[in-house]
């Protein structure tokens, strides 16, 4: 009776050893992506830079964009809102349609985040 005892100790220590000899395989030989940080701004800062300029609004779709009702790609809104902000800062509500991801938003956020002049202000779904 002992002896089936101790045999059973001794896989159980192994398997455990073996589990942990993977777990550790695994953890050091993964690479870790990194990711970039986006700065979101307080609504309050926001409604400080607006002046007399209205803010702009973009709708945002999860396959289109639409800055103040016309059609814009992704990667000509820089180019779209440059004559909007020659002015001065400006804000920029950015209104969330139906089946937006946050992957989406993100990718918006990015795309806007080298404008000097935008302050962007995320709304809620609508």
């Amino acid at each position: 009776m002992r002896k089936t005892r101790t045999r059973r100790r001794l896989s159980m220590t192994s398997l455990i050893d073996v589990i942990f000899l993977l777990l550790l395989f695994f953890m050091l030989t993964s690479t870790f992506s990194k990711f970039s940080e986006v700065e979101l701004t307080a609504a309050a800062r926001a409604s400080s830079a607006t002046g007399n300029s209205p803010p702009l609004f973009l709708q945002l779709g999860a396959d289109d964009i639409r800055l103040n009702g016309e059609a814009v790609a992704l990667e000509d809104l820089p180019g779209a809102l440059d004559p909007e902000t020659a002015e001065g800062a400006r804000v920029l509500l950015v209104a969330l349609r139906d089946g937006v991801t946050a992957q989406r938003l993100t990718d918006l956020l990015v795309a806007i985040r080298g404008l000097d002049n935008v302050t962007p202000t995320v709304m809620g779904a609508s």
